[in-house]
């Protein structure tokens, strides 16, 4: 199967050059048959090549297709390389499986668009973009698709560029990931003056040959500082404290296209990249920490706002910044795995909610404000029950997929090798922010599904199930998040369930072995079994704790509840609705200052200094000295001659004076 990996990226590509040449004309049919069949032959190899990673033994399960030798310059050199391991095994199956289902949703939800092949030409290319990114066999590779990601979701964000807000969210959003990508690029410039290369087959043994030889020691500066700038490419592209303020604005773009961004495509890729950087990661626990504590500080700051969102989307949106900071512990503590397990589940149960999402704002006209919504479940049973299932997912409540990876990473920060104290720290943020989390969502629940509608008499009349091509993924996406947990049972349950063993961490363990033979010469505190299932508990309570307050507050006939509540609290409540002003402080901070330097920039450096004085200058000068010297030219023949008899005692004023 190596010689045929370059197929799973080569299929988009063919599908967004068709769309995007002919697709105009040849109309929805030929746009939708291929969109979704070039994505579908992608998953079919991805599955494919798979399947022939499990036939064999685990320390052979690395398949890499050179197509060509990309530069070399010096002892600088780079292959255009795919690679296929056990970890971009499991992330190429998501991204081409969930982007299958997507694609298919697309086709009942963008069909009466009017660039339906424009539409589906760009997701085709994000899904080309998100595969050099997962299969690239070295950073150069993958920085082409980190890159080819950010144009592709500034196009699709800003897809509707009619409406000056859906093109300001585009530019939002690529400006702000140009800014991690700067230290990405860092990031891989020191990558190569330490250790020469950029493959990942080359790099990371020789990481683990220097450390035994003592060439380099745990959290050696130059390691620290190049974990620290990989690190801040990954919290733009995945959304993290500082740079996470581009991706609620992303809900701009078409709602499918916020299911394939937002759960299982490019806001992961940060995480793909830091567990694919593992030993590194390892060998810097000073910038473990960093990641870790930013990752816990993100999914308890995120989850407090959408407390309090009614934009159906907006609060999905800042789940995903919320869920995102759990993969980030779960990396962050080097549990690695587990971190990947988050970006698994997340990707069924977060596009399965983006999705019906998109179905509720289909039936309720385009309308996305949950305040106009209610009783929504006896008109679309399908999607309630969907969306059902992915909140209870989310809130991490067993058995659906949510609560293994949650709780896996949990277990994790509170048993982080390194700072043992931080990991109780982060235990607790993590803790306490799955607890809102499942507050919000089953707000979003009740306020959308139950009570009476608050709606328009038209939308009510309006309101319908949604077709065909949309439920089914619907479905699918449900019951993955009821089942996609299952592959990484922890060994204490997998041990009360008769022995199921811990599929996925198994799997993925030939990945990883490098930082766990790191980590095993660092002192730990076992816990017991006892620990473990208290830990369990009181994150399932604390989210049945959310659940039930949710249902007081929205369920319980109070209507009169939440405004007294915003009265009796109104600056707390302000200061959360208003998303605690980080848009305004960054505007203030950062975009009113560099707009005026910008302006003085434009205005006194290049129109005057540059435009006026070096380059207009000069010509100005040729112009008015032209203009004064023509004037002699008058046709009078005694002028002509005075001029001569001037140059000529020059002439010999020059030669004869001493």
């Amino acid at each position: 199967m190596e010689h045929y990996i370059y197929l799973i990226p080569l299929f988009p590509l063919i599908g967004f050059l068709l769309n995007g040449v002919l697709g105009k004309r040849l109309g929805k049919s030929f746009v939708s048959c291929v969109g979704c069949a070039s994505i579908g032959f992608a998953f079919a190899v991805a599955a494919l090549a798979f399947y022939d990673l499990l036939g064999r033994h685990p320390e052979e399960r690395t398949l890499v297709n050179v197509l060509w030798s990309w530069m070399a310059v010096g002892g600088f050199k780079v292959d255009l390389a795919f690679m296929i391991d056990q970890l971009s095994g499991v992330m190429i199956m998501v991204v081409t499986g969930v982007g299958f289902l997507i694609h298919i949703y697309s086709i009942g939800y963008m069909h009466e668009d009017e660039s339906y092949w424009r539409y589906f030409a760009y997701l085709n290319m994000f899904v080309f973009f998100m595969s050099l990114l997962v299969l690239g066999a070295n950073y150069l590779v993958m920085f082409v698709g980190w890159e080819g990601v950010g144009l592709a979701s500034y196009l699709l964000i800003g897809f509707w560029y009619e409406g000056n807000e859906n093109a300001d969210a585009g530019k939002k959003a690529f400006i702000v990931n140009r800014i991690g990508d700067f230290g990405f690029v860092l990031g891989m410039f020191m990558m190569f003056l330490t250790f020469g290369s950029l493959s990942y087959l080359e790099v990371f043994p020789k990481a683990v040959s220097m450390y035994e030889s003592g060439a380099i020691s745990i959290n050696d500066i130059s390691i620290v500082a190049m974990c620290l700038l990989l690190f801040l490419g990954a919290t733009g592209k995945s959304a993290q404290i500082p740079l996470y303020v581009w991706l609620p604005d992303a809900m701009a773009g078409p709602t499918p296209v916020s299911a394939l961004i937002h759960a299982a495509t490019m806001v992961t890729a940060g995480v793909y990249m830091v567990a694919r950087s593992n030993v590194l990661y390892t060998l810097a626990p000073t910038a473990c920490l960093v990641v870790a504590i930013v990752a816990g500080a993100t999914a308890l700051f995120a989850a407090t706002i959408g407390i309090l969102q009614n934009d159906i989307k907006k609060v999905l949106a800042y789940s995903t910044v919320s869920q995102l900071g759990y993969m980030f512990i779960g990396v962050g503590v080097t549990a690695y795995w587990a971190g990947i397990f988050h970006l698994m589940t997340h990707a069924f149960f977060k596009a399965c909610l983006f999705l019906c999402s998109g179905s509720v704002i289909h039936a309720m006209g385009g309308d996305q404000d949950m305040r106009h919504m209610g009783g929504l479940w006896k008109k679309m049973p399908i999607t309630y029950v969907t969306m059902l299932t992915a909140t209870i997912a989310i809130a991490g409540i067993p058995p659906f997929a949510g609560f293994f990876s949650k709780d896996e990473i949990l277990w994790k920060a509170f048993q982080f090798p390194y700072y043992p104290v931080m990991g109780k720290i982060i235990w607790f943020m993590g803790t306490l922010g799955a607890g809102i989390t499942a507050f919000y969502m089953f707000r979003l629940i009740f306020m959308t599904f139950h009570g009476e509608f608050r709606g328009t008499e038209e939308q009510r009349h309006h309101l319908h199930e949604s077709p065909f091509f949309m439920t089914v993924p619907l479905m699918i996406l449900a019951f993955l998040s009821f089942t996609g947990g299952w592959f990484g049972i922890s060994p204490l349950i997998g041990h009360a369930l008769g022995g199921v063993p811990n599929y996925l961490e198994h799997f993925l363990e030939p990945v990883f072995e490098g930082s766990m033979n790191i980590l095993e010469t660092v002192p730990t505190v076992e816990y017991g079994h006892g620990v473990e299932i208290a830990l369990m508990a009181t994150s399932v309570a604390i989210a049945l704790i959310g659940i039930c307050l949710a249902y007081y507050y929205f369920m319980a006939r109070f209507p009169e509840l939440p405004a007294l509540i915003k009265k009796s609290h109104a600056m707390y409540y302000d200061l959360i609705y208003n998303k605690y002003y980080v848009d305004e402080i960054y505007f203030r901070v950062f975009v009113y200052p560099i707009y005026y330097l910008a302006i003085f920039f434009w205005k006194i450096v290049d129109a005057f200094f540059i435009d006026g004085i070096c380059v207009n200058g000069p010509g100005w000068l040729v112009k008015k000295g032209s203009y004064a010297v023509s004037k002699v030219q008058n046709g009078y023949v005694h002028t002509y001659g005075a001029f001569m008899l001037l140059g000529l005692v020059g002439i010999l004023w020059f030669f004869l004076m001493p």
